[in-house]
């Protein structure tokens, strides 16, 4: 999340101090259906995540259907010119990464292009917007802070690895598709050491991790950096934490606040487009994969 001045924050919330290691605590935390006792729980449901994609979600395809309908053959306007570069980049690298069918991949790789653009963008807001807003509400939890909310999905493992099954069963259904059911469980047997009964073991449980392989790292890539992100934007918003007046050390804080805060932001005007189209890039790899013969 963006900086912002974080003074106002720092010193209490309702009648509790506010240490740095709760100030973080708090930012990171989502909010859940209950709490998370262990690393894996899935009845556990972090609403945060899910109102955030889905809400983007319904924003990409706005974007997308209104720059489909508003296309014209003339001067093309600067929305249309942008989305229509877009769709050039994303055709070009499909077409040499997917030797094949592209009528629903090309499509579904911009969708994920422009989808992923807009969650990590999230990224840019004040890190104190929502709680800010909360307090200004008078909305606090019975432990008297405000209630945990993240706005940055792909900051979520679990949204990035909700992804990332996805692409997981979209290289399953063209390994289907393409090659047929025979053909793809042969190919799991006998790819990629050959075709002797004895190696078959070895080639299923090779293939097996080379696709939890693909899934985890597709996931764990861009949580990582969005997350990481997020974090720093965190640690540069507590240098204004300390303000107690216009004192030497206060502006001097500040004012380093808002120099790293500033380049972080304009570093992250990197970070957020690549990592979208790292990911659709490797979701293009996967499947463009998934139609080669073994």
């Amino acid at each position: 999340m963006a900086i912002d001045t974080v003074a106002h924050a720092a010193p209490t919330v309702g009648e509790h101090v506010v240490t740095s290691g709760s100030y973080i605590t708090h930012h990171l935390g989502h909010l859940r259906s209950k709490p998370q006792p262990g690393i894996i729980d899935f009845s556990v449901i972090n609403y945060d995540t899910i109102f955030w994609s889905v809400l983007l979600a319904i924003v990409s395809f706005l974007l997308l259907r209104a720059a489909a309908k508003g296309a014209t053959a003339g001067v093309p306007g600067r929305f249309q010119n942008a989305f229509e570069s877009l769709v050039e980049m994303v055709e070009d690298q499909s077409k040499s990464i997917v030797h094949g069918d592209r009528s629903f991949i090309a499509p579904l790789a911009l969708t994920v292009l422009v989808w992923v653009i807009l969650m990590n963008s999230m990224d840019f807001l004040p890190v104190d917007l929502f709680a800010t807003a909360f307090r200004a509400l008078g909305i606090h939890t019975a432990e008297g802070h405000e209630p945990f909310f993240r706005v940055v999905p792909t900051a979520d493992l679990n949204g990035t690895f909700g992804m990332g099954l996805v692409v997981f069963a979209c290289m399953i259904y063209y390994g289907l598709k393409i090659h047929g059911l025979g053909g793809f469980i042969g190919g799991l047997f006998t790819a990629p050491f050959g075709k002797h009964p004895a190696l078959w073991i070895f080639n299923l449980l090779i293939n097996i991790i080379e696709y939890a392989a693909k899934t985890v790292s597709l996931s764990m890539r861009l949580f990582g950096n969005m997350f990481a992100g997020e974090l720093l934007f965190l640690l540069i918003a507590l240098l204004g934490a300390t303000w107690v007046g216009f004192t030497t050390q206060s502006v001097a804080l500040a004012g380093l606040q808002v120099l790293l805060g500033t380049g972080w932001a304009l570093f992250h005007l990197l970070i957020v487009p690549l990592q979208a189209f790292i990911f659709m890039m490797l979701t293009l790899v996967y499947i463009g994969q998934s139609h080669e013969g073994h």
